[in-house]
């Protein structure tokens, strides 16, 4: 009876040993093998090693991420316009007007000043060519810019008439003569060919001068012009539209 009790225990202790021996061998293996806690390790170490910016990039998708580039243009673009418009708007506001009186760069019909002989000075002066002509010539003595109108009335002597016109020499534009500048009027005196008729020789001759209207009304007095010598004249007396060049009103 003793003896089966001792064997029972001897088993007994036996499968102790043989369990203990079979976990500790479980415990080295575990420990010879590192694998699993190096992944996690590793994995752990790669979590903790992201940027704020890598973190932001992973929930993107979410809707955290930056805003698409054409977003960002137009945001951009918007603002920029803003500016842009506001220069655009300042400089149009603060455009310099034009100078009615024509200083502002646009000639001819931008004076709004009649000529006259309150703001010119006139002159004659015989010419070579062509034959029997002289050249008017009005200068702007005033502070403005002046229309000169159609053409002069030339009264040689005691003429009661006005001359013809040449009515190929009409201008484009009416002629604008800026302060200290001139524009001319050829007149030829007599026919080169002597088919005039009632001719005369005089020193005296008066200009007056045409309104937009087409008339002397609100054009002052007429002026008196000295000619340095007795000059002939007859019925072929004709005079050229205000020009601009005395190489335009000398080719009439």
């Amino acid at each position: 009876m003793r003896t089966l009790n001792f064997r029972r225990a001897a088993r007994t202790s036996a499968l102790g040993t043989v369990a203990l021996i079979a976990a500790l061998s479980l415990t080295a293996c575990q420990g010879d093998d590192p694998e699993p806690f190096d992944d996690h390790a590793s994995a752990s170490a790669g979590s903790s090693s992201r940027t704020p910016a890598e973190s932001s990039g992973a929930s993107g998708d979410k809707g955290t991420a930056a805003p698409a580039t054409d977003q960002g243009k137009d945001s951009a673009g918007s603002s920029t316009g803003s500016g842009s418009g506001s220069g655009s708007g300042g400089g149009t506001s603060t455009a310099k007007p034009k100078d009615s009186s024509g200083a502002g760069g646009d000639s001819g019909n931008a004076a709004t000043e009649t000529c006259t002989g309150a703001n010119t000075k006139l002159s004659i002066t015989e010419v070579q060519r062509p034959a029997n002509h002289m050249l008017l010539t009005m200068t702007n003595t005033g502070s403005k810019a002046c229309n000169a109108y159609y053409y002069p009335y030339l009264q040689f002597g005691e003429a009661q008439s006005v001359p013809k016109t040449f009515d190929e020499s009409k201008p484009q534009a009416v002629a604008t003569i800026n302060p200290g500048e001139s524009a001319y009027t050829a007149v030829m005196t007599s026919s080169a060919d002597g088919s005039g008729s009632n001719g005369y020789s005089t020193k005296d001759l008066n200009v007056s001068f045409q309104n937009r209207d087409g008339n002397s009304d609100g054009t002052g007095s007429s002026v008196s012009v000295p000619l340095s010598k007795s000059t002939y004249v007859d019925s072929s007396l004709t005079v050229t539209y205000w020009q601009m060049s005395m190489d335009e009103a000398l080719q009439y």
